[in-house]
């Protein structure tokens, strides 16, 4: 998972709803990475497989509710601890999915959708505004088929200028002051592919290079 790449060695990593959530199953075994969820866990392993059962608690379960692994030094608490450690910046990286995600780095990650299909607020806020750095990731257009990389976000904002890198399911995107650098693209994929399917007007990274997965 491309992703878990940007990841280093000692690093406290919020997982957020959606995509992220996997991440923890495909870092280097030889990492110590603290996976941080808003759950209340700290420092927890990967997901449980289905015939785990015997594992499973109800109490350890990741932002999307899957079950996880209890390892060595995890860490469970309550919420209001979980936030404490979001708020007071000791987490290095989040991993977020995202509605939508602005050329200036805003993002629009919840709804009040009563079909329920999409988070309501929660910590959301918190969350990109207490990491140090915001990754997004998410896939590259809607079910509708609509860029979800937009000039200006249409939905509600969660946050304004925080997300710094987007990795999609086709490229890798970075956030600046000049605006988006493509950065990374999927085997298969060209910048003009890519380009059809954003809505802002992509740079170019002179070392522009196709993504490993």
């Amino acid at each position: 998972m491309r992703i878990a790449r940007e990841l280093s060695d000692g690093d406290v990593v919020n997982l957020g709803i959606g995509i992220g959530s996997q991440v923890v199953n495909y870092t280097p075994p030889d990492y110590r990475i603290i996976f941080h969820s808003e759950t209340g866990i700290l420092g927890y392993g990967a997901a449980l497989d289905t015939d785990q059962e015997d594992l499973m608690d109800s109490s350890v379960v990741d932002a999307n509710g899957h079950y996880v692994r209890l390892v060595p030094g995890t860490c469970v608490c309550d919420a209001a601890e979980a936030f404490d450690v979001v708020r007071t910046g000791r987490v290095d990286v989040t991993v977020l999915g995202a509605l939508q995600v602005s050329e200036k780095g805003d993002l629009a990650n919840w709804s009040t959708d009563p079909a329920g299909k999409v988070g309501t607020m929660g910590g959301a806020m918190d969350v990109p505004a207490g990491a140090r750095r915001v990754i997004v990731g998410m896939e590259h257009v809607s079910k509708s088929g609509q860029p979800k990389l937009v000039k200006e976000c249409t939905l509600p904002l969660t946050i304004r200028r925080r997300v710094s890198r987007i990795i999609t399911d086709v490229a890798v995107i970075d956030v600046s002051d000049e605006g988006l650098w493509l950065k990374e693209v999927a085997p298969g994929w060209t910048v003009e592919d890519v380009q059809a399917v954003t809505e802002p007007e992509l740079r170019i990274s002179p070392d522009l290079k196709v993504m490993e997965l």
